[in-house]
């Protein structure tokens, strides 16, 4: 019988896609982090469930062939903060284990019999992502310090210098954290409610360069906030716009609804598959923009576009995809539930030269809008949040009765269960792609056409 505070010795036999190792002692599962398939371990049970349990990792004993020295694993707190589930293993594992778990996903949960097209990994795996969002906190020596918090938690892991993002953003942070403690400011404080400065939040236009800086604050006119604005711009000719996010609440959310322009532009601007892109503060933009344009293009490649088809954008964002594709469609109609997200699908579209329809309506709803003025599209394409599309929005992709479904995933689980759905309902899996978008965490994107059954 597997006992709390237990020590046992296992060989780590796979991994999950949160980065925890799974080794099993007398027929009971357990899963300990930091851990990689291969590994002889010591192992430290700390917490014990009927059917399973968790431990710590005590001492490697064996090393796996798949695992990094510490020296190459390239941080020091990627273990507190909980961003990166596979810095202790190489690149070509973690890819392996991708692989694996969009196959198991849409064959034990699909019920699909054919293997993925082989995962397309990423050119780099470091200094890839244009978006970054710091906490702010209070550290022992009263000062002001950023980070990230530790998996699970509220707990602030102090880390200015994270390898996934570009470098700028690094310096940014460390002027911002100078000036607020230079002039004495205060970090909000979940716990008390009191205190000014809560996030950082940081975009980058990878193509252009241009930064968006996002102060988020707990009340309208924080102390030296427009001095502050001034300064980083003075100190960072890339920052081209300086806004202030208001968020009053008692909450974890990051962001409050009221925006504030406090110096520059009002929006960003990126290249994308050639199109102009004009990115605000609210807009969903793919974190990791080459390979994005890689997934997108693979996207295009299975909807096999002639140049004809009318083609519905659902969770259309910006309109990156959709205007991405323009070129080689008829009509395109985009589907939003941001608002300010739609304007900026409308500008884009403006700015391309693009006829495009965009309009503000969860996916759902507007599907079914669609559906029952009997807008007939020949391929639409999805690509929804981790939840997937779910019912209503399937049962009016059936009303509309496509040609063809693409379908974009950041969860291959919520995938998996979606295109068995459109199955069920006459739309035969053609294939299926993984593709990283995310190196070193637990996120991996697919890509899978779906074509109506004749």
């Amino acid at each position: 019988m597997i006992q709390k505070n237990q020590y046992l010795e296992a060989e780590i036999e796979s991994l999950t896609l949160d980065g925890s190792g799974v080794a099993h002692a007398d027929g009971f599962a357990l899963f300990v982090p930091l851990t990689a398939p291969g590994d002889k371990a010591r192992i430290k049970v700390v917490k014990v469930l009927k059917r399973y349990g968790f431990g710590i990792l005590d001492k490697i004993l064996v090393p796996s062939p798949d695992r990094l020295p510490e020296e190459e694993q390239g941080c020091g707190c990627y273990r507190q903060c909980g961003g990166c589930a596979f810095r202790h293993i190489t690149y070509e594992a973690e890819l392996r284990l991708k692989e694996n778990a969009v196959r198991d996903a849409f064959q034990r949960l699909g019920g699909f019999e054919q293997d993925p097209l082989p995962i397309l990994g990423a050119p780099s795996v470091n200094h890839y992502r244009n978006k970054a969002q710091y906490p702010l906190g209070t550290g022992k020596d009263g000062k002001i310090t950023a980070g990230f918090y530790a998996r699970g938690s509220h707990r602030l892991v102090p880390a200015v210098d994270c390898p996934l993002q570009p470098v700028i953003f690094s310096d940014i942070l460390r002027f911002i954290l100078n000036f607020l403690n230079a002039h004495r400011l205060t970090a909000y404080e979940e716990t008390t409610g009191k205190g000014d400065y809560r996030h950082v939040y940081l975009r980058e236009a990878p193509s252009t360069g241009e930064i968006m800086l996002c102060m988020v604050a707990s009340r309208k006119n924080p102390p030296k906030i427009k001095e502050l604005a001034r300064k980083v711009r003075e100190a960072f000719p890339a920052v081209a716009s300086v806004y202030l996010n208001v968020n009053p609440d008692k909450t974890n959310v990051i962001l409050g609804k009221e925006y504030r322009l406090l110096e520059g532009k009002e929006q960003i601007t990126d290249l994308f598959l050639g199109k102009k892109l004009a990115i605000s503060p609210a807009s969903f933009y793919q974190v990791n923009q080459p390979q994005a344009q890689r997934l997108y293009e693979l996207a295009f490649d299975f909807a096999e576009f002639t140049g004809e088809e009318h083609l519905l954008d659902l969770y259309c964002g910006i309109g990156s995809i959709g205007l991405s594709a323009s070129d080689r469609i008829g009509k395109l109609t985009g589907v939003e539930i941001v608002p300010q997200a739609v304007e900026n699908a409308r500008q884009n579209a403006k700015l391309n030269g693009v006829e495009a329809e965009f309009f503000c309506a969860d996916a759902s709803g507007a599907a079914k809008k669609l559906a029952a003025e009997g807008a007939k599209p020949d391929v639409i394409l999805v690509d929804p949040p981790r939840k997937g599309c779910g019912g209503p929005v399937l049962e009016a992709i059936f009303e509309m009765a496509p040609k063809k479904v693409v379908m974009i995933s950041c969860n291959p689980a919520t995938a998996a269960r979606d295109c068995k759905i459109l199955a069920e309902g006459g739309y035969q899996l053609m294939k299926y792609q993984p593709m990283d978008l995310f190196p070193r965490t637990g996120h991996c994107e697919c890509v899978a056409v779906l074509q109506k059954d004749r």
